[in-house]
């Protein structure tokens, strides 16, 4: 596994750096803004993701820890990959994810490219309670986000996994209901819990078993 670079920067060209350690050049791929800083021939230090897939070795550079672990909450999403990923990254920092994320609200990622609006809505719903220990936001942003307790969607995907569906099918039900409902008709657990459950219906539950 390789978590960080240390070196020389050899190239930096399009969304590609190329860093020069101990004689190897490393292909790592960045935010375009993250390519811009780089200067060849500086020193430059990367905290990595790498991707292994059956026919390649990719690396994902990131300036700091925080950029690194919000990259790999994304990828953990059905449906975003690790390009996916860096692009929400290379349009919102991890603040402005935290916070949109926090207040349910999927608008931003449908403005990433590749994100469609289903993509969106199961980004907002899986990462529910899981970026505010990462995100450095206003006192009064974090207390209505968070309030000592899970959002809505979140407290339901956890009550519907308790109840058996696999957590990517009740993800992917759960964001259905969220885009295609009112916020007034499923602002409380048991109301957005009763409209998913009949999302999925019985012959859902019972293939979950």
């Amino acid at each position: 596994m390789i978590s960080s670079l240390r070196g020389t920067v050899l190239s930096a060209i399009g969304g590609t750096a190329v860093i020069e350690v101990g004689g190897v050049g490393f292909a790592v791929q960045l935010t375009p803004d993250h390519v811009l800083s780089l200067r060849v021939g500086d020193e430059a230090f990367l905290h990595t993701s790498l991707i292994v897939r059956e026919d390649s070795l990719q690396l994902y550079g990131f300036a700091d820890a925080e950029q690194l672990q919000v990259f790999e909450l994304l990828t953990g999403v059905s449906g975003v990959g690790p390009k996916s990923a860096l692009g929400v990254l290379s349009v919102l920092s991890p603040d402005q994810i935290a916070e949109a994320v926090g207040a349910d609200d999927d608008a931003p990622f449908r403005k990433v490219s590749g994100i469609g609006p289903k993509t969106a809505k199961l980004i907002v719903v899986q990462l529910a309670g899981k970026l505010a220990a990462t995100a450095r936001r206003s006192p009064a942003r974090a207390q209505k986000a968070t309030g000592g307790r899970s959002s809505v969607p979140d407290s339901v995907l956890v009550a519907l996994v308790g109840l058996g569906w696999p957590e990517k099918v009740a993800a992917e039900a759960l964001a259905d209901v969220v885009a295609e409902t009112d916020e007034s008709s499923r602002d409380t657990v048991q109301a957005l819990l009763r409209l998913t459950l009949a999302r999925l219906g019985p012959a859902a539950q019972g293939a979950a078993r």
